[in-house]
């Protein structure tokens, strides 16, 4: 059974999500605010965690934080914010999904499975991708250059997944923000994904203004310039 950590202040709220989530087969720890919601964390062990961003003591983003330290648990966020600033910056400190208020709950409930889906495709891969001096560890869910560890944010990791998994091909922008986005909603642009690009090139290429990993390919997209073995 899938334990999962909910993060809610608001009473009505909190226990209708917990009521559908156990509803489905889930066994559900609640919490009110973030003091509590650490003491559970570090008690004992979740598959997944679903966090409110405006919390009494502190926020979820602080949260998230504080679990990716520990653990690569997978976070989905509820929020009254939906500006796209707030949404990059919760996906860049390590959240997997967002969710804005007000929402229906069969469709958390559906975001719930595509992450616990996505988790154990993950736990069921034992495998490092190579690519010259980059590495990609599919199992720790870490990337490493000159055997050092490139620190990746969570988006950041799973670009550079899509381009290693599909090396010498070209990918439109679409495709990477799709396959970034395990086909959920797109949270953002072309611009944003320009930024992402820029960023994962400025981690792994030795020469970020002449790359020869992520090449663009004009009129097309990107493409993984590189070999890549697996192991």
């Amino acid at each position: 059974m899938h334990k999962i950590l909910l993060v809610e202040d608001d009473e009505a709220l909190g226990l209708a999500i917990e009521f559908s989530l156990k509803n489905e087969g889930y066994e559900v720890i609640r919490a009110t605010n973030v003091k509590e919601a650490k003491y559970q964390f570090d008690q004992q062990s979740f598959d997944l965690s679903i966090l409110d961003i405006g919390l009494p003591d502190g926020n979820g983003y602080d949260l998230c934080v504080h679990f990716k330290q520990q653990n690569d648990t997978s976070v989905i966020f509820l929020t009254a914010l939906d500006e796209e600033a707030n949404v990059v910056m919760g996906l860049d400190i390590g959240g997997d999904d967002y969710i804005t208020k007000p929402f229906r709950v069969k469709e958390l409930m559906s975001r719930v499975k595509v992450q616990l889906r996505k988790q154990a495709r993950l736990e069921a891969y034992s495998k490092i991708l190579t690519s010259e001096n980059i590495q990609l560890d599919l199992n720790l869910i870490k990337g490493y250059k000159d055997q050092e560890i490139i620190p990746l944010t969570n988006l950041e990791y799973k670009l550079l997944l899509a381009f290693m998994t599909n090396a010498h091909k070209a990918l439109t922008r679409d495709e990477l923000m799709h396959k970034i986005t395990d086909d959920d909603e797109i949270f953002f642009d072309e611009n944003t994904l320009s930024v992402y690009i820029r960023r994962l090139r400025d981690k792994v290429e030795a020469d970020p203004k002449k790359p020869q990993f992520i090449v663009t390919e004009r009129g097309l997209g990107y493409r993984w310039n590189k070999d890549v073995s697996s192991k």
